[in-house]
Parts: C-alpha cells; sequence; structure tokens
C-alpha cells in the first residue's frame, strides 16, 4: 500500500486540531482508559455483551480499527463471536478486501481451505499487506460460525486515480459501478482535514485525496447494500464492517453513506491508541474502545 493510502486508512497525526477531539455530533468529551471499552453515550464502562445488546436494533455495526493493533482485532472478535453466539444471523463486511476477490473468501468461511490456502488464494499480502498473524483472531471467529464475508473496496487502483485526479480520474464504466461521490459533507472534511494535516501530500492536492477517502465510504457502503440486496437475507441480519477507524469515526464515514442510501441504522466502535487514557469526543463513536499502541 502506498504512503497516500496509508492515510485515509486512518493514521491519527499529531496535528492542531486532534481528530479524536472534534467537536462533532454529541457534545463534551468523555476519558478511556488503555484496556477498557467505553459506552460515549453515557460515559461508563461497558462490556461486549453491552455493545451486542446496543446492536439488537441497528442493521450495521462498525467496529473502526488502528491496522497494527492486535488488541483491537482481538475485540473486534470477540464482538463478532458474541453477536453470533445469540443466533442473529450475522454477514461480516472487511475493508482489507477488494470487490474481484469476493468469490474467493467463503471457501475460508465453509472450512474448505486450511489457513495457508486462504491466504494465498485471497492475495492477502497484495489485497491488504499488513500482517495476517493480527487478523487470525478474526478469521478464525468467522470460520468458526460460518459467517459469510464480504470484500466491501473498489480496486485499489480506483482510489489513486481520483487522488491523482479527482472524481474525473474515475472512468465512465468506474461511474456506472459506484454511486456519485458526494463531497459536501462539511464534518467529514473537518475530520479528514485533521486526519491528514490538510496539507498536500507531493503531487496530490487535499481535495482530491478527500475526493479519494469520499470514493473509499462510498464503495464500501455501496457494496454492503448490494450484497444485502443479491442475497436472501434474513431481515434482522447484523453487517459487521471493519475498516480503519477514519472511515468509522463520529459517524461520518461508511456510516454516513450508509444512511445517505437509507440502508438502516447503524452503530459504532472507534478503537483508539492509548499509553494510559485518551480523552477524545463523545461524538466520536457509540461506544470508544483504547488499548495499547
Amino acid at each position: 500500500m502506498s504512503a497516500i493510502f496509508l492515510l485515509a486508512a486512518t493514521i491519527f497525526l499529531q496535528t492542531s486540531p486532534d481528530p479524536n477531539r472534534l467537536p462533532i455530533g454529541t457534545p463534551g468529551e468523555v476519558t478511556v482508559q488503555t484496556g477498557q471499552l467505553l459506552n460515549a453515550r453515557t460515559a461508563r464502562i461497558a462490556s461486549v455483551s453491552e455493545v451486542v445488546k446496543a446492536s439488537e436494533n441497528v442493521r450495521f455495526l462498525l467496529l473502526g480499527e488502528s491496522h497494527t493493533s492486535p488488541q483491537h482485532h482481538k475485540m473486534q472478535a470477540d464482538i463478532i463471536d458474541a453477536v453470533a453466539s445469540t443466533g442473529r444471523p450475522v454477514v461480516v463486511g472487511f475493508e482489507m478486501f477488494t470487490r474481484p476477490i469476493q468469490d474467493e473468501l467463503n471457501p475460508w468461511t465453509m472450512g474448505w481451505w486450511t489457513e495457508d490456502e486462504f491466504i494465498q488464494k485471497a492475495d492477502w499480502k497484495k489485497q491488504w499487506g499488513f500482517d495476517y498473524a493480527l487478523y487470525r483472531p478474526v478469521f478464525e471467529t468467522i470460520r468458526s460460525h460460518k459467517i459469510p464475508m464480504i470484500a466491501l473496496n473498489v480496486p485499489r487502483s480506483w482510489p489513486h486515480d481520483v487522488a491523482m485526479k479527482g472524481p474525473k480520474g474515475l472512468t465512465e464504466e468506474q461511474q456506472k459501478q459506484i454511486p456519485p461521490l458526494d463531497l459536501t459533507n462539511s464534518s467529514h472534511r473537518k475530520i479528514f482535514d485533521a486526519l491528514t494535516g490538510g496539507h498536500p501530500m507531493g503531487p496530490v492536492t487535499p481535495d482530491n485525496m478527500y475526493a479519494a477517502q469520499v470514493l473509499w465510504d462510498t464503495s464500501m457502503a455501496d457494496s454492503a447494500v448490494k450484497y444485502l440486496d443479491s442475497h436472501s437475507m434474513p431481515s434482522n441480519t447484523l453487517v459487521i464492517i471493519l475498516a480503519g477507524a477514519g472511515h468509522v469515526a463520529y459517524g461520518q464515514g461508511i456510516n454516513y453513506r450508509l444512511s445517505q442510501r437509507n440502508a438502516g441504522p447503524s452503530l459504532s466502535v472507534v478503537m483508539v491508541d492509548a499509553e494510559d487514557k485518551a480523552t477524545v469526543s463523545r461524538g466520536l463513536g457509540d461506544f470508544v474502545y483504547a488499548s495499547h499502541p
């Protein structure tokens, strides 16, 4: 993955303002201790079972991660396991996989492939590139419950071309495969500018890089909706989406694009890195989990 796209994959740069403390959504701040899961609405320590309970009446549960954090992936696995253990139908969507790889995912779910075969056939190293061991708890949980998976992302070249040329970087055929890119969400732009510092990155302008971020969020929401539309899923199916925290924060990323489609209500767990504790905006997520970086 290029340095350009690592930014949009939720690298929280130490710039001003702090991306985790923006005045967006619910007013005020909460402090979460490392190792704790906090209900940002009540400012009280929460449990995985509380997340499951809160998700009972939503269609989408978004789990925003720091890609290199094993604790974040363990928390994701625990939440997936807890939901699936209730007997509720579950589907898990991944930022990590692009649409062309969709047919290579569910043989793992069904137990037809070994781990090595899955890594090879799903082209993990090129699809994502982060250490597979970080995500092993997630994939083992999915396999144990035989949970279907969704490849949410568009091919990597699409965001790259948009980052270089803006929305016109998409071909006419590519534009037909996703909704139009709506660049008017000012709250989302504030989050993006806080994440990147609002600075040019070589030949990439902030406006074009922002358009690439919107393409990411829009296409991932679109993939989730299309999957539900094209499969005979029970009406109470919960779609759990794994993505970088920057795609979930403040309800303005994938969640916002789902709401534009009237796809159904969503809930978010935003995960942050903290040495000891983290003070974050109450609007950052419905739940906030902190772990050592």
